[in-house]
């Protein structure tokens, strides 16, 4: 058995499982096809490039996505590890400096001796013994017609939507106020009032403006948690003031009332000179975008640096071909991580590629992989992924909801919640000591340096 590991793509998922098998000595070819072969939506050749969001979600024990970061590190993940490193301010979230992290990322990956970085697109599934296809929501059509025809299924899509990131010089903080819901975190967020006039006429505009054509696929429809704001505005006049216009938890300090609708504004770099707009994704035209957007206080006079967009998400219908291990059923060794295995967002697709990855180096040493504990974040989403009804599967971030309940019942859903996150890394730590490496030392993680500005 050689000790070697082929992994096709150079995202979130293949970062993270190429740094879990080098750590663990295995060798790895690592194939990215940008910048031979671009996407819609990338804009360099860096590994790790964020395309959406720049928030990685909450950070507490308390939030589901707090606790699986949280097992990551504790699995040494170099993606949550540099994100903690090049953090921007963002409450009690983690959001990071998408430029830094996708540099900090790329440099660590090929900095690994085990690590051989091949630049151009794969079109073929692997035929190597152990393989991991981390090729993420726009895989080549060519690869995933490969893909679609080894799993037996048509594939599924749904379209995934961006939000729009504005120059900080153009921003009227006058007529804005900086603050994080009910004072957590600090005044992290700039937040944009509107008040009941302003709002009505914002969402008028909204619903009426013109959105850019969709291509035709055999499924269509979007993930319910990114969902494009106007298709929000859509579907009544007040669903957006439950959604990512909600004013609950913050008081405008010049009237001292909270405001009657909130658009927020989240740091997008560390030298803050550009914010995105939480929760707006958007499918609008770009001349609309500017138009409608412009019309939010603040923003009167926004340029925009990337304007919203969207794009098809390709996933595998995971639980018919998937085991918890992100190992396929049909072929043992070839592995799918990221969100073409069926989960949402970056830390759960790092997170596979961290599982993945693990699972992996078992079978490049001649050893059928090992599932994590379902009671851990890390478990839990193996086995949402492998176990859930094939029927009308849909990718999910990790939530509290998808671990085992605990065996006593605690009234107060916070306390319930950290009890689950304290037995979840109870049951990491007794799993990581029977792990067959616990008695060897991994290959050392390197420093990150300190960059000047």
């Amino acid at each position: 058995m050689t000790e070697r590991v082929t992994i096709v793509g150079g995202g979130l998922a293949g970062c993270e499982a190429a740094w879990q098998l080098a750590r663990r000595g295995v060798g790895v070819d690592l194939h990215e096809m940008r910048p031979v072969k671009s996407t819609p939506v990338h804009q360099t050749d860096r590994l790790a490039e964020l395309v959406c969001s720049n928030s990685l979600r909450g950070n507490a024990l308390d939030q589901a996505a707090g606790l699986l970061k949280e097992e990551m590190r504790r699995m040494d993940s170099l993606i949550v590890r540099i994100a903690d490193a090049v953090r921007v301010p963002a409450g009690s979230a983690l959001a990071v400096d998408r430029a830094l992290f996708a540099e900090r990322v790329s440099e660590a990956v090929a900095g690994r001796p085990e690590v051989r970085l091949h630049r151009g697109e794969v079109t073929r599934l692997p035929e190597d013994e152990v393989a991991i296809v981390a090729t993420g929501p726009l895989t080549s059509e060519a690869l995933a017609a490969e893909v679609s025809a080894f799993v037996g299924d048509s594939h599924l899509y749904f379209y995934d939507a961006v939000s729009p990131v504005v120059e900080a010089d153009s921003l009227d903080f006058a007529k804005t106020f900086k603050a994080s819901r009910y004072g957590k975190g600090g005044d992290d967020y700039v937040n944009c009032p509107l008040g009941e006039a302003e709002y009505r006429a914002f969402h008028g505009a909204l619903i009426r403006a013109e959105c850019a054509a969709l291509h035709a696929f055999e499924h269509e429809f979007f993930f319910e948690g990114c969902l494009p704001v106007e298709v929000i505005a859509s579907r009544g006049e007040q669903t957006l003031l439950f959604g990512p216009m909600k004013p609950v938890g913050l008081v405008d300090p010049r009237t001292g009332a909270r405001p009657f609708a909130v658009v927020q504004l989240r740091q997008d770099d560390l030298a803050a000179s550009h914010y995105s707009m939480v929760g707006f994704q958007t499918q609008l035209k770009w001349g609309e975008q500017k138009r409608v957007f412009r019309m939010i206080p603040g923003l009167e006079g926004a340029e925009f640096v990337r304007y919203g967009m969207i794009h098809r998400n390709t996933y595998v219908n995971a639980p018919s071909s998937l085991e918890p291990t992100f190992e396929t059923r049909r072929r043992p060794g070839l592995f799918f991580a990221g969100q073409m295995s069926g989960v949402e967002g970056y830390v759960e697709s790092a997170a596979s590629g961290l599982l993945a990855g693990v699972g992996a180096a078992f079978r490049a040493r001649g050893r059928p992989p090992l599932a994590f504990p379902e009671d851990t974040a890390l478990g839990a989403l193996g086995r949402y992924v492998a176990r859930s009804d094939p029927r009308n599967y849909q990718p999910t971030n990790i939530a509290f909801g998808l671990l085992p309940d605990l065996d006593h019942r605690i009234r107060d859903k916070a306390r319930k919640r950290l009890a689950l996150s304290a037995r979840a890394l109870e049951s990491l730590e007794r799993f990581r000591a029977a792990l067959p490496e616990a008695g060897t030392a991994l290959r050392p993680l390197p420093a990150l340096q300190a960059r000047g500005s």
